[in-house]
């Protein structure tokens, strides 16, 4: 009997590593690697870790009501941007080729989006609000952090294009999951010209540019990259894939330093936003340290994988997907529009998380 596509995928990539696996793919932390939302206070190469400031779960009290607020404005609108009981709130994906396979995952041949994708499940998930929800993949396969920068770039174009297609406008986006890195990283952390921290720079002027090109864009929920201890090739590996958690953490952690103390961050640049940019958290934080399972069941196992160990496979998508699908239901700051109701708001004074949740979002 000839092997399955999943098994033969994961024996290809299993001997890759074992003769093949090129210098720079080798997936060598100088450290040993613990997910960012369990490391807590701990350190990762002097590194702390938490999604947010203080080694915490958790969002900071002001950040958390701005999030409520911006989260209260986010309503129905006509494709000029002005609010309308029967127009659209558009919830658009942007990044790489991840990022679309695990958003949608449609093909050329198929337009429509793949069922256990986060669109299918969304779709046929009858919790979420249908009447007025609009989810748009604007991820674009090759395209990395920094071609999100220029306002130009044929990436911005594909969006328009594919909003166009739907009867939708850049006025209608009002949330976005940004999941992005840059191709080809060439410095681990914690040298001083570390990806890690150019990725901080790229995601500054993105969200800048986001914000540009949608004038109603209130919210940006960010996600790292998944694990990539399977790579066979230089797109994207370990360590960097797993860095790239910090870079997240940093841009974010930058936006609620300024907005509380007026210093503007060096790296992530203004991100004030009142003017300049959407309000950015965290979306779901997707890297697991490979077939060590987090608390909340999270794994990466091989047959998660494509054939090039980076990209995922069917069950891959479906995890994220999934992850995806429960934080956008869970979470306070997205309940009121992606369900279609009012969220319970938890008050500051909680100190325990919902089981359901993967981290603590207020």
């Amino acid at each position: 009997m000839r092997p399955g596509p999943r098994k033969t995928a994961a024996l290809t990539i299993a001997l890759f590593l074992i003769f093949f696996q090129p210098a720079s793919a080798q997936n060598q932390f100088a450290e040993p690697p613990v997910p960012l939302d369990l490391l807590g206070t701990g350190t990762y190469l002097s590194f702390q870790g938490g999604l947010y400031p203080e080694g915490s779960n958790r969002i900071p009290a002001s950040h958390a009501a701005e999030g409520r607020h911006r989260a209260s404005l986010v309503q129905p609108l006509d494709p000029a941007g002005r609010p309308d009981p029967s127009g659209k709130i558009v919830l658009l994906s942007i990044g790489m080729s991840n990022t679309s396979q695990e958003f949608c995952n449609e093909s050329t041949r198929n337009p429509v989006c793949f069922p256990w994708s986060f669109v299918g499940q969304a779709e046929a998930d009858p919790a979420v609000n249908h009447r007025s929800l609009a989810l748009v993949n604007g991820a674009v396969p090759g395209r990395g952090a920094r071609h999100w920068i220029d306002a130009d770039d044929p990436a911005y174009r594909f969006v328009a294009q594919t909003l166009s297609s739907r009867g939708l406008s850049p006025e209608q986006v009002q949330v976005i999951w940004l999941k992005q890195a840059h191709i080809r990283p060439r410095q681990s952390l914690p040298d001083a010209d570390a990806d890690a921290y150019r990725l901080v720079e790229s995601l500054g002027s993105v969200v800048r540019t986001l914000k540009d090109q949608f004038p109603n864009l209130q919210m940006v929920f960010l996600s790292s990259r998944i694990y990539a201890g399977y790579a066979i090739t230089e797109t994207n590996p370990e360590p960097y894939a797993y860095e790239t958690g910090f870079s997240v953490k940093w841009l974010i952690e930058a936006q609620i330093e300024q907005m509380a103390r007026g210093s503007v961050s060096e790296r992530a640049g203004d991100l004030d936003y009142r003017f300049r940019a959407p309000w950015l958290a965290w979306g779901p934080y997707l890297w697991a340290d490979g077939e060590q399972a987090n608390p909340s069941g999270l794994a990466w196992l091989p047959e998660d994988f494509s054939s090039d160990g980076t990209h995922p496979s069917r069950s891959g998508e479906t995890k994220v997907a999934g992850s995806l699908l429960a934080f956008f239901k869970t979470s306070p700051y997205t309940q009121p529009w992606f369900l279609g109701r009012s969220a319970e708001i938890p008050t500051r004074e909680e100190t325990a998380c919902r089981p359901e949740w993967q981290h603590c979002p207020f």
